[in-house]
């Protein structure tokens, strides 16, 4: 038992640090204008208010790594394990609760792309994470 939270908390909180280093990078295509000169308009402010809800969302995807069938590497893991929260994004969050059109197309075409690229860094940060603090 304890050990099942153990392992739930850690992989919580490494979800979170995948979630710190997605916002980071995403807050940063903005902030540079890359979003922009892809055509995309997302170019997200680094508040308080856009962050936590990245971190309670990150953590919650982290669980993910507590699946007992985990592939040998880490970024093998990671990026798989992204899947998950980019078809969120893409089919749940975009259409449904922001009215950005499915995949987000409303932002512009290569939102998808975005979107891919910012939650694979997600899931290899995170993946990564969980190989640095685990028990060896």
């Amino acid at each position: 038992m304890w050990k099942l939270l153990r392992h739930a908390s850690l992989t919580y909180a490494a979800g979170n640090v995948g979630a710190v280093v997605n916002s980071l990078a995403a807050w940063l295509f903005g902030m540079l204008g890359v979003s922009a000169a892809l055509g995309v308009k997302m170019a997200p402010a680094l508040t308080a208010g856009w962050l936590y809800p990245r971190l309670v969302w990150g953590g919650l995807w982290g669980l993910l790594f507590s699946l007992p069938f985990l592939p040998g590497s880490p970024l093998l893991r990671g990026f798989l394990f992204s899947i998950g929260p980019t078809f969120g994004q893409l089919f749940i969050v975009f259409p449904f609760s922001l009215g950005k059109g499915m995949l987000g197309l409303d932002l512009g075409t290569l939102t998808p792309v975005l979107v891919i690229l910012f939650n694979a860094i997600w899931g290899i940060v995170t993946s990564y994470w969980l190989e640095l603090t685990q028990d060896k």
